[in-house]
């Protein structure tokens, strides 16, 4: 299979410029941090919530979608490690 692409959508009442760079900052190295199966395009639509999200309740909610969706590789050996609470 191909490579995996990404797109974020950071609506703008997720807020300003400063933070809806932040939340895809925070996004793009949560996703890269993460064993996926590779050779999908996903979309990734940040909401409201995730300006004031820290790291890893992001990462941790992306891990939950991507099990979900099935897109996590089980055999890279590499389980992401559970969000602080």
């Amino acid at each position: 299979m191909g490579l995996s692409r990404f797109a974020y959508m950071i609506p703008r009442r997720v807020g300003k410029a400063v933070t809806r760079n932040r939340v895809r900052r925070r996004l793009r190295e949560a996703l890269r941090s993460l064993p996926l199966v590779e050779g999908y395009d996903l979309v990734v639509s940040a909401r409201q919530e995730a300006a004031a999200a820290s790291f890893h309740a992001l990462r941790a909610e992306l891990v939950m979608l991507l099990r979900r969706a099935r897109l996590l590789d089980a055999s890279a050996g590499r389980e992401p490690p559970p969000a602080p609470p």
